[in-house]
């Protein structure tokens, strides 16, 4: 049985959780606390010396980067069905699978600058800080988070990654005004690629980023946590206490975020 290293509110985890029950796949799972430092254990980081989650490792073969995964168990698993049949709907998903990497890079700048940064300012000294962001392999990722806790909201990565959601917004909209689903009329790999991302603004209560200005972004993230999948793959792994503490937290931002994203708007 394939084994998955995840996350339980791991953004790339559900994504991968996503497509496995789309597939209706069983795997034997293992749980990492990111928060804990889990990710750094010498025996994982051998299989993902990035040390990051998820890695699925499949008969042997291990595999990295969620969308890549995505695509493989859709392929090996699913004859390709996730993927669209025209050419054109095809390379619409690729765009998209490349474009969720900006997605995670906005969503990672949002997420931290606003509920994780409290928790962290909450319960960790400046030398525990500054402890846990050296831990950051990459130095630019490890700048970008300094810098996210230290400015919150006011960080000029918060500012970039509010452009780069304005622009996948205003496409979402346009496609979603043409399909019910960004991958076309079915569901496929490209609403899985976004998935994650625009539930965590959701769940962060930032839905205002696209309920006044992109409507058919709500239409499309109802339409996708009524499919059984999204149960499996975001709510069992996310208490209901979780959840609203989350969605509170990132909720007391909204004001302040709220006089950015106008400012984006209106560029």
């Amino acid at each position: 049985m394939m084994k998955l290293y995840h996350g339980p509110t791991s953004v790339c985890s559900q994504k991968v959780r996503l497509t496995l029950a789309e597939i209706g796949l069983d795997y034997e799972g293992t749980e990492l606390n990111l928060q804990r430092g889990d990710q750094f254990d010498p025996d994982y980081m051998r299989l993902n010396p990035e040390a990051v989650v998820p890695t699925l490792v499949d008969a042997g073969l291990v595999l990295v980067e969620s969308s890549l995964i995505a695509e493989y168990l859709d392929k090996t698993y699913n004859k390709g069905r996730l993927m669209p049949q025209t050419l054109a709907l095809e390379a619409r998903t690729r765009l998209w699978l490349l474009r969720s990497l900006t997605a995670h890079a906005a969503i990672n700048s949002m997420s931290f600058a606003t509920a994780m940064r409290d928790r962290v300012l909450k319960t960790k000294s400046a030398e525990e800080i500054e402890e846990m962001v050296l831990r950051i392999l990459d130095p630019v990722h490890r700048d970008k988070r300094r810098d996210l806790y230290e400015h919150g909201l006011a960080s000029v990565y918060v500012t970039q990654a509010l452009r780069h959601l304005r622009r996948i917004f205003d496409d979402m909209q346009e496609q979603l005004a043409a399909d019910t689903w960004l991958s076309g009329p079915k569901f496929g790999l490209a609403d899985i690629a976004l998935a994650p991302y625009v539930d965590r603004l959701d769940r962060l209560g930032m839905d205002g980023l696209w309920s006044g200005s992109h409507p058919r972004i709500g239409d499309w993230l109802a339409a996708l946590k009524d499919r059984p999948s999204y149960a499996v793959a975001f709510d069992a792994f996310i208490p209901e206490d979780m959840a609203a503490s989350q969605r509170q937290a990132g909720a007391a931002h909204a004001p302040e975020l709220r006089v950015y994203w106008q400012s984006i708007l209106a560029q």
